[in-house]
């Protein structure tokens, strides 16, 4: 039986995260279309504005590589995707995949045949922000998008803030999705079972059985036909794409980032929000308990995916076949003994020290102060062995201590 207590505080934080998701993004004090956006694609902009960067076509790609290469995306982490949902349905089908590029706060996708590139990509005060990239002979140009874009990024996929999502589905031969069938926004903690249905996946997992690389035939979805794929070459011509991969390793990365950026955002758009109606109060401070009881709440569901509590437990060895895992591990610091928190395991979880390589973000970093403070104490309370709560139980004495060891030298202030 739930507490009094417990009781309350579910309810004081789903007062918090309720109140933007209902079409709030425009209303005091997120103003998401008249926020100047301020991120990784406005730099570049800015950049190729000021002719400090040109852009370099090169045969049927046209801008692609130069674009990743400005962006800082490796074309390791390429994934595939022939579901159609994005806005150039008319060009993805399983024999044209949508290619999908990105790295710790940036998105890029690509549909051969197609002149447009969508991009996307975190920024610290939109969360998502949105940008479209006509490809032609002309001056190319990278215009930001709005409404359009929201209408599916800003949804229950996402918790309601404008972000991203991988979505998991039951596809037809075409590739749309059978709507008499379950789909899933999948991440971390997803069953294997459950996942990149609607997308190609190219990698070894053992016994461990996804959705991918099949469709509908028969009204039946054969997960085992095309098992453990190192190419893609049985399927479709791989030939047009820059990498013939969809990587597994990959597509578990992009799984967990999304999620977790999408957390990121709506935590700090709900102390935002709790900030301004104090703001408007005559006596603020008559709400002081109940503010920091919710500023826990909020918090604790931050820190709870950075330590991957409830992560799916893989019961075999996982691996890619792109390079992406050690293009992935080359982008993050180190301490002095060598050690990573972007080191893969994929034996038994996704990474051997499973605190998120995102507490170095530039999203982290630019959360809400008072909520960012109250993430690091709780960091603190399970790395330091205070907080033996029973969801942080997958975290041994040793692997804690490994995690604050890398912190203290990489990022000392998490552990102040």
């Amino acid at each position: 039986m739930l507490s009094v207590a417990m009781v309350i505080t579910s309810a004081l934080l789903s007062m918090a995260q309720a109140q933007f998701v209902s079409g709030d993004l425009e209303k005091e004090p997120i103003l998401y279309s008249k926020t100047e956006p301020r991120n990784r694609v406005t730099d570049l902009i800015a950049a190729i504005e000021s002719g400090e960067i040109a852009l370099e076509q090169e045969g049927e790609q046209g801008y692609l590589r130069s674009l990743l290469k400005h962006l800082e995306i490796p074309e390791s982490s390429q994934v595939l995707v022939f579901s159609k949902t994005s806005l150039q349905v008319q060009h993805i089908s399983p024999r044209n995949p949508r290619a999908i590029y990105f790295n710790d706060d940036t998105y890029v996708g690509w549909v051969p045949g197609s002149s447009l590139l969508e991009i996307s990509t975190d920024d610290p005060k939109l969360g998502a922000a949105f940008y479209s990239f006509r490809m032609g002979f002309r001056k190319p140009r990278i215009q930001q998008q709005t409404y359009q874009c929201l209408g599916c990024h800003a949804t229950a996929m996402t918790k309601g803030v404008p972000g991203h999502a991988v979505r998991s589905g039951v596809p037809n031969y075409d590739g749309d999705y059978e709507i008499n069938r379950e789909a899933f926004v999948t991440d971390d903690t997803s069953e294997f079972s459950k996942r990149w249905g609607g997308w190609y996946v190219t990698g070894t997992h053992g016994d461990l059985q996804h959705m991918g690389n099949s469709y509908l035939q028969g009204g039946m979805l054969d997960t085992t036909r095309f098992a453990n794929l190192t190419n893609l070459d049985r399927i479709f011509s791989v030939q047009k794409y820059l990498t013939p991969h969809s990587d597994i390793q990959a597509l578990m990365v992009l799984e967990h980032q999304t999620q977790l950026h999408n957390a990121f955002t709506r935590a700090d758009f709900s102390v935002r929000i709790l900030q301004s109606e104090d703001g408007e109060m005559e006596n603020p401070g008559q709400r002081d308990a109940e503010r920091t009881v919710q500023l826990k709440m909020i918090a604790k569901d931050v820190v709870d995916r950075l330590l991957f509590c409830k992560e799916f437990r893989l019961t075999s060895p996982v691996k890619g076949t792109s390079g992406f895992d050690q293009d992935f591990l080359n982008r993050g610091p180190r301490d002095a003994a060598g050690r990573s928190l972007r080191e893969f395991d994929m034996q038994t979880r996704m990474f051997k020290y499973p605190l998120s390589y995102l507490i170095y973000s530039k999203a982290f970093d630019s959360l809400q102060g008072s909520l960012r403070q109250e993430i690091c104490q709780q960091l603190k309370a399970v790395l330091e062995g205070i907080n033996q709560a029973s969801e942080y139980s997958h975290l041994s004495a040793e692997v804690r201590r490994s995690i604050a060891e890398i912190l203290r030298e990489t990022k000392p202030e998490i552990l102040r």
